[in-house]
């Protein structure tokens, strides 16, 4: 594909459409951010600097278009720690590591472990983020005035309604408008942007962190770079899957690993905190009409001009209109069809989606969560595979050899099965281990083998191996010792 097609389908395919849908984007970026640095433990313009530069690097450097990245709560809770004990130079010296470890990973083609997260924990990780927007919503819905119910349902009537009218303009963006002009026009008593913290003026500067460039220096922030590089490319790599669908395109994993590394570390030369991809902006972007990477560079150079430009008229914004269009997005968000779905879908595949919910919810952890899932998921395979294995055999008519015939994979979860079928008191001369129907995956299915020879010959009974496939035959030359000097004593024990 030319030069020139490439700029088209990737920045001005959709060109009216990616603008209005970046300025949705740019004015909810700013309480998140704002949110998302206090719990960093930082000034609200370390967020709002991060949301900025990640935003921009992101359109060029990402892999998928119209996926929106900045700070967020799932790196920001990690830097916590961090700040309190050493300081603000050391969060970013910190994001700067997270990047290099990051493309690092995007390197090594870290995306293709996607492949090992099922659609229960899809559907678990998507549910409890929508459970975890709507949570995050709950300071501004609780111990607040009655006007701010009414406006938050006319921002909700704006949202939903609007559409019916004309999709010209994003109706989140009509929302804002309204709500903001009603609150001015009319004195409303409730909380507004500028509620949150005090918005930067000025451009971010391009300078090193401060910290000593030693051992000691790499020894603090390492950990904390390696749980931000792997929590802000999980919840990466699980965002583009989600807006993969949504979209019905395809996106570059690798490259999103990479291009979440180098924005990462260009936020923390520029004094910004480690972020990733947002579920919530980036479902935004693509209700609103964003479909390329121009919706996300509009998203971080609009939050840009609002700040330096338009600060105070951003201030002025009424929480409950920033509000609403969270709760339309953790409604949208939400697989409404998982809750019917638990009736008929297998049990096992319901409790992964039950178990990445409720340990995401629960710790507000999306990494522990999703590897609770795939954990169980892997655990629940394993265990149906196993119980599709069996061993039979046949004595022959002199009584003096035994046909041993194994179907199915050979495998940990297998293994005992597969040990137990055996009669190691027979009184026979030879024994045929037929595995022609058989698969051998691992070290514990080739020791299971090697048993079973052994204490066959131990017994003084010739066995003959038959059937390996060309897989099972490799991994059984390169790791079984039955046919080794000392295997008696190393599988046996003595």
């Amino acid at each position: 594909m030319s030069f020139s097609q490439t700029l088209r389908r990737d920045w001005l395919s959709n060109i009216r459409g990616d603008i209005l849908s970046g300025v949705v984007v740019a004015l909810a970026l700013i309480p998140e951010a704002i949110g998302f640095s206090i719990i960093a433990g930082v000034d609200p313009k370390v967020g709002l600097y991060a949301s900025v530069v990640i935003a921009v690097v992101i359109s060029f450097a990402g892999g998928r278009p119209a996926m929106i990245s900045a700070a967020t709560a799932a790196t920001a809770v990690l830097f916590g720690s961090l700040v309190r004990e050493h300081g603000l130079q050391y969060l970013l010296a910190a994001t700067i590591l997270a990047g290099v470890i990051q493309i690092i990973l995007g390197w090594l083609r870290i995306g293709a472990v996607m492949r090992f997260v099922s659609r229960s924990v899809m559907t678990g990780f998507v549910n409890a983020l929508a459970i975890l927007i709507f949570m995050a919503q709950l300071p501004e819905l609780i111990g607040v005035t009655w006007q701010t119910y009414v406006m938050i349902a006319a921002g909700l009537a704006v949202i939903y309604l609007f559409p019916r009218l004309t999709r010209a303009v994003p109706s989140p963006l009509v929302c804002i408008l309204v709500l903001t002009a009603i609150a001015l026009v009319f004195g409303v008593d409730t909380r507004t942007v500028a509620d949150l913290g005090a918005l930067p003026n000025a451009l971010p500067m391009l300078l090193l962190p401060e910290v000593p460039l030693n051992f000691e220096t790499l020894q603090i922030i390492f950990p904390t770079s390696v749980a931000v590089a792997a929590v802000g490319l999980l919840e990466s790599l699980l965002t583009a899957n989600i807006v993969d669908q949504m979209t019905d395109t395809r996106s570059d994993k690798n490259r999103e690993s990479v291009g979440q590394g180098i924005a990462n570390i260009v936020s923390g030369l520029f004094g910004g905190m480690g972020g990733c991809a947002m579920i919530g902006q980036s479902v935004i972007n693509v209700k609103s009409g964003g479909r390329t990477r121009l919706s996300t560079f509009v998203a971080g150079a609009f939050l840009l001009f609002l700040l330096l430009v338009l600060g105070e008229w951003v201030g002025l914004i009424p929480m409950p209109a920033l509000v609403a269009i969270m709760i339309m997005v953790s409604v949208g968000t939400f697989s409404w069809s998982s809750l019917r779905d638990l009736a008929h879908h297998p049990r096992r595949s319901s409790m992964v989606m039950l178990a990445t919910v409720f340990t995401v919810v629960g710790t507000h952890n999306l990494a522990l969560g999703v590897g609770v899932g795939v954990l169980l998921s892997g655990i629940f395979f394993a265990w149906k595979v196993a119980q599709i294995f069996r061993v039979s055999s046949v004595l022959s008519e002199d009584g003096k050899a035994r046909d041993y015939m194994v179907e199915g994979q050979l495998f940990f979860a297998s293994a005992e099965e597969f040990l137990e079928a055996f009669d190691f008191t027979e009184t026979l001369e030879q024994v045929r281990l037929d595995l022609t129907r058989a698969h051998i995956w691992d070290l514990t299915g080739v020791n299971a083998v090697d048993k079973v020879v052994l204490k066959f010959r131990k017994a003084g009974v010739e066995v003959e191996v038959l059937g390996l496939n060309d897989a099972s035959a490799t991994i059984m030359d390169k790791l079984a010792m039955h046919d080794r000097p000392d295997a008696m004593e190393k599988v046996l024990g003595h």
